[in-house]
């Protein structure tokens, strides 16, 4: 009787000294993990609604197929004043690379000195009783189906950083306003922090989590260009 029960014995010994082995084991990667998490910025939340701008209007839902070029008017301030007059400077490049980006139709920038020369006005914002013959005037200089108006509208360049974007794209031929935006994007509400540090960065390996990214949220250029394309992304599609 005994030599036949320690073989069973001897058996459920091995297993459990497997089964705390592997226990051990799974607590240590655990532990390792937890480690790993508490030394990478890593964040989650696992109730957290996505960032999307609400301030947009839209129509047709479908840009026509012969809607291919579109002017884009030289950035201009909502008003006078050193920050918005610094950030058109430095918004301006980065709001035409969004634009070429979209690939939605093409882009062709306004030579502000040429607007001048013609209106009056090196920039207009599309909220003005434009000249009569305006639209006309960029449909013959610049061959375009659509003019795009872009207004600063708020810019705030140190943490945290701010960016307000004013956008109407109208179509030359009939002056009808296809799409218009007006949104403030300001990085001390979390979900616009969120967004901002996730802009183009790899896609996170557990959904909800994401890296504290330093240059998103102290970089005016780089916020600008987060801002302008989470509206640029509400174009009426093609």
């Amino acid at each position: 009787m005994n030599s036949s029960a320690s073989p069973g014995r001897g058996r459920n010994r091995w297993q459990g000294k497997i089964w705390r082995a592997g226990r051990l084991t799974g607590l240590s990667a655990l532990g390792g993990a937890l480690v790993i998490c508490q030394a990478a910025p890593l964040h989650i939340s696992l109730f957290r609604h996505e960032f999307h701008p609400d301030n947009v209007f839209a129509y047709p839902a479908r840009l026509s197929l012969d809607f291919r070029r579109v002017a884009v008017m030289p950035l201009a301030a909502a008003a006078a004043g050193s920050d918005l007059a610094d950030g058109c400077g430095i918004l301006a490049p980065v709001l035409f690379d969004r634009l070429v980006k979209t690939k939605k139709f093409e882009v062709v920038a306004v030579d502000a000195d040429k607007l001048r020369s013609a209106t009056g006005r090196a920039a207009w914002t599309g909220n003005e009783v434009l000249p009569a013959d305006f639209l006309a005037y960029l449909h013959r200089e610049y061959g375009c189906d659509g003019v795009l108006f872009a207004e600063l509208t708020s810019y705030h360049a140190y943490a945290p950083l701010a960016v307000g974007w004013r956008f109407k794209l109208v179509d030359v031929r009939s002056g009808q306003i296809l799409w218009s935006a007006d949104e403030l994007f300001d990085a001390a509400q979390p979900a616009i922090s969120r967004a901002a540090q996730q802009f183009e960065q790899p896609r996170p390996f557990f959904p909800g989590f994401y890296e504290e990214n330093w240059v998103a949220m102290n970089s005016p250029r780089q916020f600008g260009s987060f801002s302008a394309a989470a509206l640029l992304a509400t174009l009426p599609e093609r």
